[in-house]
């Protein structure tokens, strides 16, 4: 329990202070007497006859914090919830599935969700009432937290009957509704082209002409919008309709650019805030989550496919550089978030949003000296503050006199100005910004949720394996300016490996073929989920196809089977969120919205895709029908709300493409033009390409494609010349005449659909 604590400056210590969750351990020292989720507390709500409260958040939250030191810091609150409640903290990315039983909850109920969550609980789990943020007090009409314990409990004793019956039939519909099945084994004819066109044409509809984006304010950097626009606008391009390809692709480049030249780009240290609470991407809710820098890369690297553009690479760049210097562990594990709050000073006893990551006109100055003039020019840093370009910028002057940089105007044009070419204005700007990195630096760091999730590796996972082949099509000697450091593109890809490996060796049980979800110090007692399962089998299909060794494959297909033998609803189709191992947990559900983070089973669409791609015979037919399966239970949101689903939109498309590339290079895998040929392989955005790539001296992966799809053994075999590599593009069950070159390749993939029918 919550007891006073004498031999440190702690006043109080509670069960959360032997739990590994950096969330938990920050409520450690509270006065409220908290429980972890599990039998313990499920076990003291029943001896006592008492309701729960459930109060789930994530360590980088906001409103988490303001809510803690406004109640759970508060020995009068305490005192309410110690009397009247079993209290229980839940970390929502430590148990993702907890927080969608009693979240959907909410949301179905009161039309809205967010963090911290608040619930209350029957002592069987059942949910009574809940919102979110509680102010402490009454206000502006509405009541406050205290009021809400209060009535809480008298509702408890007075009519604890309906509450519990209201709560049980609420899961029992939300069950219902949530956990869908499909009769059929595939969608209609039809429904596929249908949902991609409709999800482009509603995203073309919410498009933000003047900032770039889709929606109005908040503004969140949603990557599966770009991921379908992308793939809508190649699938336009291929049929000829070069006008719609263009203008899909245009609302995408401008909305990357904006974003990339917003406030919600850290300029000073790389990678991206969460979101922009303005329209203009300018003033972020400033936390890091990695999540969407795995995300957000990828889509940066595809733009810089299209195009050509080292604007793009170097924000792909700028994200992992980032990554590789602020979030990765000793072992290659890459941690979760950095928060958005942090001291101004250091031994301050409040934090502030922002504070790490906003300046003074007068640092700026001092800071930078000779050059401080074309920066402020060029990142409009003010006097009075920046954050002035939209009333949603900062509504309450909490950034009075400071400011987030922004890119407004064109750099040839200040460069000019200041009679520079624009190559000495960029590196003046890397060395600014190099100084700036060194001061902030200084200041008291935004906390580090070093917890390490499986799911959002796998996406970072993916975004690195990519950058290692894409990032050779940059032009020789393109020049980095602060925070990009040019890293070497082999590197990414060792990074990308040793995060896999750490997953491989601290979170996968080689018995039983399982994955646990999360890793801070030791491996979580939460099972791994569909998206963990999901999200990594994706990473690993990129490392094993952007030049990994033939291990990362074969650890996709055994990871597939156990995610088919934990999640698939056999009967049903599709996949649901857990194992339903966990009698505690309400709800089982079959998720597909696509929002901050693709839906595990929009992912696991396209994983099962590229694998009947790779392999051959039953198994790859079984991959096929249980994709299609999947899709089969999804068609009514397909048909109807095909924006909430871009990326099953993208899934549906890709099952129904006739044959999908393979594109297969040969030879030994330590020779130069073996490399450049895997370049070759993946220089144009096609997201319907698989690429093979085999040595056949190489005796374990002779073996692997032996088992597991012949015909490519067969071309290993008959395609070998010593010092030679060769490649093939194979489509529609015939291939192109080998090719040993890696520009031919480049000149065969590049070729339109309609003229070249041998492909």
């Amino acid at each position: 329990m919550a007891t006073s604590h004498t031999h440190s400056h702690h006043n109080y210590t509670n069960r959360l202070a032997s739990e590994q969750s950096p969330y938990l351990l920050q409520h450690a020292h509270n006065p409220v007497d908290w429980y972890p989720w599990g039998e313990e507390a499920f076990a003291e709500a029943r001896r006592r006859d008492a309701p729960i409260f459930l109060s789930i958040g994530y360590s980088t939250c906001h409103w988490c914090h303001v809510m803690e030191v406004e109640s759970f810091e508060d020995e009068a609150v305490a005192k309410l919830l110690n009397d009247w409640f079993v209290s229980i903290k839940v970390d929502r990315e430590e148990r993702p599935d907890v927080d969608k039983v009693y979240m959907t909850y909410v949301q179905a109920l009161y039309g809205g969700g967010g963090w911290p969550l608040s619930v209350f609980l029957s002592p069987d789990l059942k949910p009574l009432m809940g919102g979110t943020y509680f102010p402490p007090d009454d206000k502006y009409g509405r009541p406050g937290f205290k009021t809400i314990l209060r009535k809480v409990k008298e509702a408890w004793e007075s009519k604890r009957d309906m509450l519990v019956k209201s709560g049980t039939f609420a899961i029992e519909q939300l069950s219902e509704a949530l956990s869908g099945r499909s009769d059929s084994d595939k969608l209609a004819d039809g429904v596929p082209d249908n949902a991609l066109r409709l999800c482009s044409e509603q995203l073309s509809g919410s498009y933000d002409s003047e900032f770039g984006g889709f929606g109005s304010a908040p503004k969140f950097p949603r990557p599966v919008e770009i991921n379908l626009m992308l793939y809508h606008s190649k699938k336009l391009e291929d049929t000829g309709k070069l006008d719609a390809a263009n203008e899909s692709q245009k609302m995408v480049f401008f909305s990357l650019q904006c974003m990339a030249k917003g406030g919600i780009h850290d300029h000073v240290g790389g990678g991206f805030h969460r979101y922009s609470v303005d329209e203009c991407w300018h003033v972020p809710h400033f936390e890091k989550m990695l999540y969407d820098q795995g995300q957000l890369a990828n889509v940066y690297l595809d733009a810089f496919s299209i195009t050509k553009d080292t604007f793009y690479s170097c924000i792909a760049r700028d994200i992992l550089d980032y990554l590789r210097r602020d979030m990765i562990g000793p072992e290659g594990e890459i941690f979760s978030a950095e928060d958005a709050d942090s001291a101004e000073t250091e031994g301050a006893k409040t934090k502030k949003e922002g504070a790490f990551y906003i300046w003074t006109n007068k640092e700026v100055e001092d800071i930078l000296g000779e050059h401080a003039a074309l920066f402020q020019e060029h990142y409009y840093v003010k006097e009075s503050g920046n954050c002035d370009l939209s009333r949603m910028s900062d509504p309450h002057n909490e950034f009075k006199g400071k400011n987030v940089l922004i890119e407004r105007k064109d750099p040839l044009e200040i460069a000019s100005k200041y009679g520079m070419s624009i190559e000495t204005y960029q590196e003046i700007l890397g060395e600014c910004r190099r100084k700036l990195f060194e001061v902030r630096s200084r200041r008291p760091r935004p906390h580090l949720d070093d917890k390490v999730i499986v799911s959002w590796n796998g996406l970072a996972i993916s975004s690195f394996a990519r950058a290692s082949q894409i990032l050779k099509g940059e032009a020789e000697g393109t020049k980095f300016n602060f925070p990009i450091v040019g890293t070497e593109q082999k590197e990414y890809m060792r990074i990308a490996e040793k995060a896999a490996f750490f997953i491989r060796k601290q979170l996968y049980d080689e018995e039983t073929h399982r994955l646990h979800h999360s890793f801070r110090n030791s491996p979580s007692k939460a099972p791994g989920f569909l998206d963990d399962y999901a999200f990594l089998i994706s990473g690993l299909l990129d490392l094993y196809e952007f030049g990994g060794g033939i291990n990362w494959l074969q650890w996709a297909i055994k990871l597939q089977e156990t995610q088919d033998a934990l999640f698939l609803d056999k009967d049903g189709g599709g996949y649901f969120n857990n194992t339903g191992e966990d009698p505690s947990v309400l709800l089982r559900v079959k998720e597909d919205h696509d929002g901050a983070e693709p839906s595990g089973n929009s992912v696991s669409a396209i994983n099962l895709t590229r694998l009947a791609s790779m392999v051959s015979g039953s198994k790859a037919e079984q991959y096929k029908q249980n994709a299609e399966h999947l899709l089969a239970v999804f068609e009514k949101r397909l048909q109807d709300m095909a924006m909430a689903v871009p990326l099953m939109c993208c899934a549906a498309d890709m099952l129904r493409v006739p044959s999908r590339k393979q594109v297969v290079v040969v030879g030994e895998r330590t020779s130069e033009e073996f490399e450049s040929m895997l370049v070759a392989a993946h220089a144009l955005y096609d997201p319907n390409r698989t690429v093979i790539h085999i040595d056949p001296n190489n005796k374990e992966e002779m073996e692997f494609w032996e088992v597991h799809n012949s015909n490519i053994a067969l071309m290993a075999k008959n395609n070998y010349a010593i010092n030679k590599v060769v490649a093939l593009v194979c489509q529609n069950f015939t291939c192109s005449p080998p090719v040993t070159d890696h520009s031919a390749l480049e000149a065969l993939l590049s070729q339109k659909p309609s003229s070249s029918s041998s492909t």
